[in-house]
C-alpha cells in the first residue's frame, strides 16, 4: 500500500498518493463524488511504463480536508498548480475525470509551464443545459437523508455496460467518506460551481490534450459531440470509447490504458543522448 501523503493550502490540505520515481510526473484528479482510487486501474499501466505517478483527492473529498470557502473551478486549478509545485518534478501530464477537467484547462492556460499536457475524461469544460438526469440528480438525489445513498445509486449508471469486480467495494468506501461531515457538501459545491472559468480559457491552452469521452456517457445527451468541440477547442486527439459511460478508464481500462500510454510517449520530453 503506498501511505497517503498530505500538502497545505491556505485553507486545508489535500491528499494523495505518490508512486516516486524519477520518471515524468503524471498527476490525476478525480471527478466530484468520487476518490482517487478512480484510477486504481489506469494508474498502475502507468507506473509500469516508468511515470511518476500522483493521484491526488479534491477538496473535500476523500482524505482532503472539508470546509474550504471556494469549491470553485479557479480554486481546484489552484490546487493543481499548487500540488505540481509542491512535487518539484514538473512539468506535469495532468488526467482529469468529470469536473477535474475544466479545472486543468484553468491550469494549464494559467501557468503554462507547469502543465506537459492534458487528459480529459468525459469533461465538463463549459457550462450545459443539464439533462433531465441532472436535473433529477439535482432536486431528489442531493437533498435529504437519502441523499448518500441516492448518489451511489446514480453513480453506478455511470457505469452503463459493465462494472469493474471490485465496485461494490468502490461504492462502499465511497458512501462511507460521504457520510462524514462536510463532505456531501464539498460534492454540491464542487456539482454547481460555474465551468465559465474553463470555456473562456479553452483557446488559451497550448499543451497538447487527449479528450477521452465514452459514447454511453449519460451525462450528455450526445456525448460525441462534446467531446469532439472539446478535442476541436483545444486541437486535442479524441477517443471515443464504445459504449462506455462517465469513467472509461475504470469500465473499460484495456481500451483507456493503451491510448493513454500512446499518447504520453508521444507528448512527453524528447530524452537528449549524453556526450
Amino acid at each position: 500500500m503506498i501511505e497517503t501523503k498530505f500538502f497545505e493550502r491556505p485553507e486545508g490540505t489535500i491528499a494523495y498518493d505518490d508512486s516516486q520515481g524519477d520518471g515524468e510526473l503524471v498527476v490525476t484528479w478525480p471527478g466530484m463524488g468520487a476518490l482517487r482510487s478512480e484510477y486504481r486501474y489506469l494508474a498502475p499501466g502507468l507506473i509500469d511504463a516508468g511515470y511518476r505517478v500522483v493521484t491526488a483527492d479534491l477538496r473535500g473529498h476523500g482524505e482532503s480536508s472539508v470546509g474550504w470557502s471556494e469549491y470553485t473551478l479557479p480554486a481546484v486549478g489552484g490546487d493543481i498548480l499548487a500540488l505540481i509545485e509542491h512535487l518539484e518534478a514538473g512539468p506535469a501530464h495532468v488526467i482529469g475525470t468529470s469536473f477535474s477537467p475544466g479545472a486543468a484547462v484553468w491550469a494549464a492556460a494559467e501557468r503554462p509551464e507547469a502543465v506537459r499536457s492534458l487528459i480529459l475524461i468525459g469533461a465538463f469544460v463549459r457550462d450545459a443545459q443539464p439533462t433531465l438526469v441532472q436535473n433529477l440528480a439535482q432536486a431528489v438525489l442531493m437533498n435529504g437523508p437519502w441523499k448518500v445513498s441516492a448518489w451511489g445509486m446514480f453513480y453506478k449508471t455511470l457505469y452503463p455496460t459493465r462494472q469493474p469486480d471490485d465496485f461494490d467495494e468502490y461504492i462502499a468506501q465511497l458512501q462511507a467518506n460521504l457520510r462524514e461531515p462536510g463532505r456531501f457538501a464539498a460534492l454540491k459545491g464542487l456539482g454547481s460551481a460555474s465551468k465559465a472559468a474553463s470555456a473562456d480559457r479553452l483557446s488559451q491552452v497550448k499543451a497538447p490534450a487527449l479528450v477521452v469521452m465514452g459514447t454511453k456517457d449519460p451525462d450528455w445527451p450526445d456525448p460525441e459531440a462534446e467531446a469532439r468541440f472539446i478535442a476541436d477547442a483545444l486541437s486535442a486527439e479524441l477517443l471515443l470509447v464504445e459504449g462506455a459511460g462517465h469513467y472509461p478508464q475504470t469500465e473499460m481500462p484495456e481500451q483507456v490504458t493503451p491510448a493513454v500510454l500512446d499518447f504520453l510517449a508521444r507528448v512527453r520530453t524528447p530524452q537528449t543522448s549524453g556526450s
